[in-house]
Parts: C-alpha cells; structure tokens; sequence
C-alpha cells in the first residue's frame, strides 16, 4: 500500500500526485551533490568551530538544506499564490536591490551586496525568478485583456532591473535577465524582425561592455590568449580537469582548492572533475540537462500562456546559468563568476535557486485538481476552475 493514496486530498497528498517526480528528484540529487561538493571543495579542517574553513563548510551545508526545504514548499503553491508569491518577493528585492547602489558593500568592484549583522545578501539573486514571473503575467495578461498594456510594463520593468544592475555593476546579471527576457518575448510571438534587431542588439551590447566595462575587456582578453600569466585561474581550473581523469583523484585528494581562491563558487565544477572524475561531471551535467528538457517538455504541452511563459523564463535562466558556469570552468568562454546552482558556495545563490525551482515545480505540476485560478493584478480577483 504506498504511503500516499491517490485519494488523498490533503495539501501534501495533492502535491505528490501532481509535481514532476522526476525533475524533483533531479534536483534533489544537486543538493545532496551540492552538500558533497561542499565538503570536497574545503581544505582541509580539524573540524573546529574555530577554524574559518569548518564555519564556511557548515554555513553552506545549512543553505543547502534551508534552499530544499524552500524548493519543496514554494512547489506547494496554487497558480494564485505562486503570483502573490512572486509580487511579495519582487517588490521587497527590487527595493534592496536598488538600495545597494546607495549603501551596498562593495566587493570585487561591484556594489551588490547588503551588510546585514552576521551576514551578507545578495537582492538581485532573489529578484530574477520573480521578475521572471511577473514578465510572464504581464504578457499573458495582454492576451486575456484587450488594450491592456502588459508588452510595454514588461519592457519597462526589465528595462529598470538591467539599469540597476549596471549600475552596480553586475553585467552577468544583466546578461542573464536580458537572454531570459527575449526567449519570453520570442515564445509569445515577438515578430521575426524584432528577434532579428534583438540578436543585433545584444552583439552591440557585448561589444560595448568589452570596449567600456574594465573587468569584461580583461576577461575576455585573458580569454583569448590563455597562455598569460594572468590566465592562472582559467589554466588552474583546467588542469584540474586533466588530474582527476576519468574517475577522480579522490575525495579530499584535489589540489585546485587549495590554489585557486574562487575554487568553493566559481570553479567548483573544476573541484568536481578533480576529486570525482569526468564521469561525475558528466552526471551533473545530466541531471541539469534532465531537468531542462523534461521542463521544457512540459512547457510544450501547456495551454496557459502564464504558465508556458513564466515556465520556459525560469528554465532558460537555471540552464544558462548553469552552462555559463560550466563552458567557463573548461575554458570555453570567458571566465564570468557566476555560480552553478545548488552546487557552488553562496547562500544567497542557493537559496535564491530553491525559491526559483520551487516556482518552477509549483508551475509544472498536474492541475489535476479544482484549483482557484485568478483574475487581475496577479490574481486579486479569484474565481473557482477545475483544471
């Protein structure tokens, strides 16, 4: 007799029966992977609360749990709250994310963090996937309401976040948000010429950034001719790669750790390779890949506009990330910074990636169920469906 009957109406029987076991357990698995990759990316530690290497393993170790239990939770919600949920978090993080450029802790040259008593946050991380959401109400709310102006509030909306974020700056970011935003306007129909003006567009963006950001140009630059010294990193993360093999050097046994010092965020795919072999690498990059495409799979057969659109944004952006991450590990495009989710270090890129894929799994479940679907301003008015 399983544990959860199909006729079970409770909150949590509802769930099971509805959300996507498969992507679940796909995700499920980068955290454990991400807590593994924790211990493994740690020089070694006594394991004392006094030694800064034992509190960074544990802080990450907690983030990891607190972002699974949030993904599971937000995956919980009803379309309704999925959208109030979304609201909430957007107006509370546009706020702090905007108010870094005024008392934002600099590091590394960017103003994105808020100094907060015994940690740091990082506002933009939790803003992108409820951007992403109210990008997609925005643009199915225009399908559903003659003259109702969702493409225009859509532009401006994300046209304020990209000024924010080169204002700190934050040209990953950027980046991100601008590619997620054209794939919602090209799954809702966006004319061809558009697309193609698009396209030129982020060409002449790239060029500008290469020509005016200081740290873009270098990294590129460093691209280019990787035989620099310079290029340490890039090199560093790469021979890591050709150390562990096929099957690793073992657990505790990479050196890449110990030399570079982005090796726990950044290059964590590079401690993976060394320690675990390009067979494990290869397992990460299919679980991110089974999670995409079983998304997007379901993204096909969708016949809300909302869910489709806000669907497809937030996959676009989890696997871009995460390629972005890996192609620069391995020195395929310019080194970024930018964090391979759930699996490199940083509470607020792991937590904010639990609330991103619990949206995603609370969007692609099986409406099986009466659910209440919503009228107006992301859903204040509500009315009864079965669906």
């Amino acid at each position: 007799m399983p544990v959860l009957s199909r006729a079970d109406d409770s909150v949590v029987g509802r769930w099971w029966w509805s959300v996507d076991r498969v992507m679940l357990t796909a995700l499920l698995l980068l955290v454990g992977l991400g807590y593994v990759l924790a211990l493994a990316a740690t020089p070694a530690t006594n394991l004392s609360l006094n030694d800064p290497n034992t509190i960074v393993m544990i802080r990450q170790i907690v983030y990891l749990l607190t972002a699974g239990i949030l993904m599971v939770g937000v995956s919980m919600l009803d379309l309704h709250y999925v959208k109030l949920a979304a609201l909430a978090t957007g107006v509370v993080f546009l706020v702090l994310t905007g108010f870094t450029l005024v008392h934002g802790v600099v590091v590394d040259g960017g103003r994105r963090w808020i100094a907060l008593p015994g940690f740091t946050i990082q506002p933009s991380e939790f803003l992108k996937p409820a951007l992403i959401i109210a990008t997609a109400w925005l643009l199915a709310e225009r399908r559903r309401t003659p003259g109702f102006p969702g493409m225009f509030a859509a532009i401006g909306l994300n046209s304020l976040v990209v000024l924010i974020l080169l204002r700190q700056p934050d040209v990953g970011s950027t980046a991100l948000v601008l590619a997620t935003f054209f794939v919602q306007l090209f799954l809702d129909g966006l004319n061809t010429f558009f697309v193609g003006l698009g396209v030129a567009g982020f060409g002449a963006a790239g060029f500008a950034a290469f020509e005016l950001i200081a740290h873009v140009h270098k990294r590129v630059m460093l691209f280019l001719h990787p035989t620099k010294d310079k290029a340490y990193q890039a090199l560093t993360a790469l021979s890591a790669f050709a150390n562990g093999g096929l099957w690793g050097r073992g657990p505790g046994e990479g050196q890449v750790k110990h030399y570079l010092p982005d090796a726990r965020a950044d290059f964590v795919f590079a401690v993976a390779g060394e320690e675990f072999g390009m067979f494990l690498c290869l397992g990460i990059i299919a679980l991110y890949a089974v999670i995409v495409l079983r998304g997007f799979m379901r993204v096909l057969r969708e016949t809300d506009p909302f869910v489709a659109l806000a669907s497809a944004g937030l996959l676009t952006s989890f696997g871009l990330q995460a390629f972005i991450n890996m192609a620069s590990s391995l020195s395929m495009i310019p080194t970024k910074g930018m964090t391979l989710p759930f699996l490199s270090y940083g509470g607020s890129a792991v937590l904010a990636t639990g609330l991103h894929m619990g949206f995603l799994l609370a969007l692609t479940r099986r409406r099986i169920h009466a659910e209440r679907v919503t009228d107006g301003l992301f859903g204040l008015g509500m009315q009864d469906r079965a669906v």
